[in-house]
């Protein structure tokens, strides 16, 4: 399993694994959300679209779709993250 290194606001160094497998990501939904868990997220799920050869556009049309969960600043804001972490796994 790969792993993700997150400085937290601590500036503690952790690692914690990536989700390989849709099922994991949705498990996570059991942990209380932060910061760790969300970069846990949103690796994973880059992984799993990459690897079943979508592209970064693709996937940047899934995240930047109109929904009521996100705001359209939110929405952006989690486009830019997506985007720097498509590079950091190319």
């Amino acid at each position: 399993m790969f792993e993700i290194t997150c400085i937290c606001s601590e500036h503690t160094h952790m690692n914690y694994p990536i989700p390989e497998k849709p099922q994991e990501i949705f498990a996570l939904r059991q942990q209380p959300v932060d910061e760790e868990l969300v970069a846990t997220a949103i690796a994973g799920v880059i992984k799993i679209v990459s690897s079943q050869g979508q592209s970064l556009e693709e996937l940047m049309s899934q995240v930047l779709a109109e929904d009521s969960v996100l705001d359209r600043q939110q929405r952006h804001w989690l486009g830019q993250v997506m985007s720097q972490a498509w590079e950091n796994f190319s």
